[in-house]
């Protein structure tokens, strides 16, 4: 059966990528007035209810011309959605300042897949400014989508790491193997199992090596079941069944992961629910999709 998409990955944007390469696409955006714009700090944005909060470009605040602009592409309607990435942080005394971590899973679909990519737009902007090759300041071009270098011309485009996700159950599919990062226990919160692909491997090299070292399990019978960008800060998360060869094999690593559990579904679903025994992903996070689409329809 089909999992229902990640959270993050359900986007009905139009990219319209063949319209990055017009240099003056920004500037005559920017004075259309049907153009609507989301202002992003870090990873927040302003959120109302289910819905991002689009500005007209003129009300766009940036008095000191730092932000840096991007054309995500046009909405159901046509207009066209810009990002203005502001390197400061969000305002703490306004609550309508959301992480994409907590509420992405909340937008509606065509916000969410907004959200992840003006994150993660606006994250590579941070970090890339310059030229891996000689250090020079590079520009932004292409709408936003690729940097220039202003010494050696050298271009760059915004980078995705591939990291794998997997919910690993028994051999009989009756139970979901979770572990416990040490950052989480004081939550008593419980997660499947994710790691970056390391250089020269495959995603099934990836996930038995993660596996075994965070749970000791060797696992078999991977499934693909779904993917979706997590700009923290800039992966592509590709999720997996896989199951256990031995279940009794299971124990932490002791330093990442402090703890590891089986958990029926009764356990699951009541977790799910909020109703305990411990607590689960949120809902922007394929993590809990890989965890319902385990548990089945009825989670």
């Amino acid at each position: 059966m089909r999992m229902q998409p990640p959270a993050l990955a359900r986007s009905v944007f139009e990219p319209s990528p063949e319209e990055r390469s017009d240099e003056t696409l920004l500037d005559r955006l920017r004075a259309d007035p049907t153009t609507r714009v989301l202002t992003v700090r870090g990873d927040r944005a302003r959120v109302r209810g289910d819905r991002l909060v689009w500005e007209a470009p003129e009300f766009v605040a940036d008095e000191e011309g730092t932000a840096e602009w991007a054309f995500l592409g046009r909405a159901a309607d046509g207009s066209a959605r810009l990002i203005a990435a502001q390197a400061i942080p969000a305002d703490g005394g306004d609550d309508s300042w959301a992480s994409l971590r907590m509420s992405g899973g909340d937008l509606v679909d065509e916000d969410a897949g907004a959200f992840v990519t003006a994150v993660a737009l606006g994250r590579w902007f941070a970090d890339f400014r310059f030229c891996p090759r000689c250090g020079a300041p590079a520009r932004l071009r292409s709408a936003g989508w690729s940097r220039v270098c202003t010494g050696c011309g050298r271009e760059q485009f915004p980078r995705t790491d591939p990291a794998v996700i997997v919910a690993v159950s028994d051999a009989g599919n009756e139970r979901l193997l979770l572990g416990q990062n040490a950052a989480w226990a004081v939550d008593n919160r419980f997660s499947t199992f994710a790691g970056f692909v390391e250089a020269g491997e495959s995603l099934e090299t990836a996930i038995r090596r993660e596996v075994a070292e965070e749970a000791g399990v060797v696992v078999d019978d991977l499934v693909y079941r779904g993917s979706q960008a997590w700009p923290y800060p800039r992966s592509l998360m590709l999720g997996f069944h896989a199951v256990a060869t031995d279940a009794s094999r299971a124990r932490p690593d002791g330093d990442e992961i402090v703890a590891v559990r089986w958990f029926d579904r009764a356990e699951i679903r009541s977790s799910l629910a909020g109703a305990g025994p411990v607590m689960l992903p949120g809902s922007a996070s394929i993590a809990r999709r890989l965890i319902v689409d385990w548990c089945g329809d009825d989670a």
